[in-house]
């Protein structure tokens, strides 16, 4: 493999998501006039745009899918290369692509992603969405569709659920309330009046474009979807009338059967308005059998490290992830990780954890960057204050989220008190407080309350004397704490 490199640069970084992206811009402008190259399956990168620092802390962008030629000329040292990574040879340190070229380099970093876990590979009736191709084969799916099962409970399901139109939703979700990984059963409480609410407006128009292209390569998985996703794409089914969701909760799936298997497993009762034929039949493990025009798969992510494992000695984290230190190290030497495909594996600030989300790319991609420049420069780098508090916001049900912290009191035991405070339709305040002190914190509508809890969580103040208090909308809790 050796003889035959194609060229050598002195940074390669594989992956056209935000964290890979994030890591080549910052490469790119750091050393302008060494080598970069980033190797990319897809004509298209993840571009974030509209940045805007809510606080310290709190960032919000959205992320636009833009052809990567926009790269090539901000930065005329990168070079792209578009290919799926075949295998890699740690120790000669070298790419192999899949169109069988071989790239040699200094440093890498290994920005793949991760790829949906889907209920079962290769049927035809199950759906996984995670790049922009498969949200539109879902929405051509969709428009012929009159029901369809949803199974899983993390961000896309809850986006999903929201904004499918004239199709009957029913939604398998495997916890006691809807949307666990980002919010406890109080604030789901509040969100589940808006599945039932009317919304028969025009989506609103896209801002992100869209480059489509014919027909995507074989082998590749495009990055992930952007926050925003299903801005501006229609998602209608073939029924009159607007939105029906049933929620089925605690409850996973335990078969899924075509018409003719279902017939035949006559034990099957079917519940008596499934009695029309269906193309696919989905039993639950609460006993329920439902029949749907398609199955959307939204259980989650695996990260995608398959390429490189072979022949090297990455060492991995439990879920699967390549284990990074402080300065986003893996442990071959010279290979680097960021984003969904690495699993942080230092010892975390007491109100950090990893969730493979937007906001964590970004940041994992911008410091995995700094730290090979500092390498290469020999100079010392400080892991940097984004990891120091959780953050993120986000929309669901229309309404804006923002997390901090410990916002669901993760690893805490039952050493913490939660104050609440709902306005129903209009806000939901929730506070975790560990030995008197804010360690996290839930704010679902626009509390403007983000900064002010942001610094109580930051500066670890004792708030016991405040108790209930903390939480009285007819205090301006800001004039407290200024």
């Amino acid at each position: 493999m050796e003889s035959k490199k194609e060229k050598t640069f002195k940074f390669v970084v594989v992956g056209g998501g935000i964290a890979g992206v994030t890591c080549v811009e910052q490469l790119s402008s750091q050393f302008p006039s060494e080598a970069v190259a980033l190797v990319t399956a897809g004509p298209h990168i993840k571009a974030v745009t509209n940045y805007k620092q809510v606080s310290r802390r709190l960032e919000e962008f959205d992320v636009e899918e833009k052809p990567s030629s926009v790269l090539e000329e901000k930065y005329p040292n990168l070079t792209i290369i578009h290919s799926a990574v075949k295998s890699l040879r740690t120790r000669t340190h070298c790419v192999e692509t899949a169109d069988g070229r071989v790239f040699g380099y200094e440093k890498l970093c290994i920005c793949s992603g991760a790829r949906p876990k889907l209920l079962t590979q290769e049927n035809p009736h199950v759906l996984g969405i995670r790049d922009t191709d498969s949200a539109q084969e879902f929405q051509k799916r969709l428009a012929k569709a009159k029901r369809i099962v949803v199974v899983g409970n993390g961000g896309i399901a809850l986006e999903l659920v929201y904004e499918v139109r004239r199709c009957e939703v029913i939604w398998a979700v495997k916890d006691k309330a809807i949307g666990n990984t980002f919010f406890d059963a109080g604030a789901a409480q509040f969100l589940i009046p808006s599945l039932e609410a009317d919304k028969e407006q025009a989506a609103a128009p896209c801002k992100r474009q869209r480059f489509t292209t014919e027909e995507p390569a074989p082998d590749a998985s495009g990055s992930a979807l952007g926050p925003d996703w299903h801005r501006g794409i229609e998602l209608r089914g073939a029924e009159q009338g607007s939105r029906r969701v049933s929620v089925e909760y605690q409850c996973e799936v335990e078969h899924i059967f075509t018409l003719e298997e279902f017939l035949v497993s006559s034990k099957q009762t079917p519940k008596p308005d499934t009695a029309g034929s269906w193309p696919v039949y989905v039993q639950l493990t609460n006993g329920e059998t439902f029949g749907c025009d398609f199955v959307v798969s939204a259980t989650g992510v695996v990260p995608n490290t398959e390429p490189f494992l072979h022949g090297n000695n990455f060492s991995l984290a439990d879920d699967g992830g390549l284990r990074v230190d402080d300065h986003m190290m893996t442990s071959e030497t010279d290979v680097y990780a960021a984003g969904d495909a690495c699993s942080a594996c230092w010892e975390h600030s007491p109100l950090w954890q990893q969730m493979r989300l937007w906001t964590q790319a970004r940041q994992m991609g911008w410091y995995a960057g700094r730290c090979m420049a500092a390498d290469v420069l020999s100079e010392p780098i400080d892991l940097d204050f984004c990891f120091e508090l959780f953050s993120h916001v986000t929309k669901f049900f229309n309404y804006k989220v923002v997390l901090l912290g410990k916002f669901n009191a993760q690893g805490l035991g039952s050493d913490h008190e939660l104050l609440v405070r709902c306005t129903k339709g209009r806000e939901y305040v929730k506070v975790v407080l560990s030995g008197g002190r804010m360690v996290g914190a839930v704010l679902i509508g626009e509390t403007d309350l983000e900064e002010t809890f942001e610094n109580l969580i930051l500066n670890r103040m004792d708030l016991t004397a405040y108790g209930e208090e903390l939480l009285n909308p007819d205090i301006d809790i800001e004039d407290y704490f200024d």
